[in-house]
């Protein structure tokens, strides 16, 4: 099957309760209270940042496919889909254990069924979330990044991150496990980063990688060897970039088959000139002020996209 890296399909969750959660800051270190405005301040904020994100992407002819958060559940984390579904080309779903047990409560069917009557196919679900009660975590592609032509998959060890469960899924899905440990400096310690594609992400001719994040040299070494024989030009971003998640993008396909790479402000912002012309030559950038959102939430935009590879009817 031919399976293309990036996609014009992206399934996009609008906020109703969006706050930092609680639940969430034991390992997402990227987290930051905004103590001088109320809850419904800050949901306000993140609305009009989703909305404007949305628009950008629909301007350059992303479908984007917009699905209400629901009223009845304490969700607060609901606009980063991408950690409890993966979509992919044969028609597979993927459902994954949570390690904040509100974020358990994102798992929506109703989802699929709207996917469905928009002419998406899908075959099967294999669903990983009863790992939970094993306090065994794998947060989708967060956890997971992948490699879908050169059918590699990437994952940084952490507490939402298991590596058995990991190489389950690359059997599952037929994909090559490439395993690591990732750092940040946190109060002067090192400590494992929680999710792969805070410091890393793979377009279809080029990665964005903090290599200074794996401390391990050998593992470093494979991974470099692996995008090198994948055809990847690698950006190398240096942690401090990282932290302004200039890591956490996304590829994807606007009008007449043109691809974007999309960003938001502040990694945009944090980028010097040789590394923003080196992103360039692979495909326009763009990118939006979701301020509100990284600050809470401790996600960017790739965070906020779960891509949708299904094949339509």
């Amino acid at each position: 099957m031919n399976k293309n890296q990036i996609t014009n399909h992206v399934l996009m969750i609008r906020p109703i309760n969006f706050r930092m959660n609680e639940q969430t800051t034991l390992n997402n270190y990227y987290q930051k209270s905004l103590e001088s405005f109320s809850d419904d301040e800050i949901q306000t904020f993140a609305l009009n940042e989703f909305d404007n994100l949305v628009n950008k992407l629909k301007a350059v002819g992303v479908d984007v496919i917009v699905v209400n958060d629901q009223q009845n559940f304490n969700t607060p984390d609901s606009i980063f889909p991408n950690n409890w579904i993966s979509f992919h080309h044969d028609g597979n779903v993927g459902l994954y254990p949570m390690f904040a047990p509100n974020r358990r409560l994102e798992r929506r069917e109703d989802i699929l069924d709207i996917l469905e009557e928009k002419g998406f196919i899908i075959e099967n679900i294999i669903d990983y979330s009863s790992a939970e009660i094993d306090e065994i975590f794998l947060e989708g592609t967060g956890s997971i990044v992948l490699d879908r032509e050169n059918q590699n998959a990437y994952c940084a060890i952490s507490p939402r991150s298991d590596e058995e469960l990991f190489i389950e899924f690359c059997e599952d899905f037929d994909y090559n496990p490439i395993v690591f440990s990732a750092y940040q400096t946190v109060a002067n310690k090192r400590a494992l980063i929680y999710h792969t594609n805070v410091m890393m992400s793979i377009g279809k001719t080029f990665a964005i990688v903090c290599l200074e994040a794996i401390d391990n040299a050998k593992e470093r070494k494979n991974l470099i060897q692996h995008l090198n024989e994948s055809g990847k030009e690698i950006i190398a971003i240096t942690e401090k970039q990282m932290s302004h998640f200039a890591a956490n993008i996304l590829q994807l396909i606007g009008n007449n088959h043109k691809s974007y790479i999309v960003m938001s402000q502040n990694a945009y912002n944090s980028l010097s000139k040789q590394q923003l012309n080196q992103i360039e030559k692979h495909s326009e950038i763009i990118y939006s002020n979701i301020n509100t959102i990284e600050t809470c939430g401790g996600g960017s935009v790739r965070c906020m996209m779960a891509e949708v590879f299904l094949p339509k009817v």
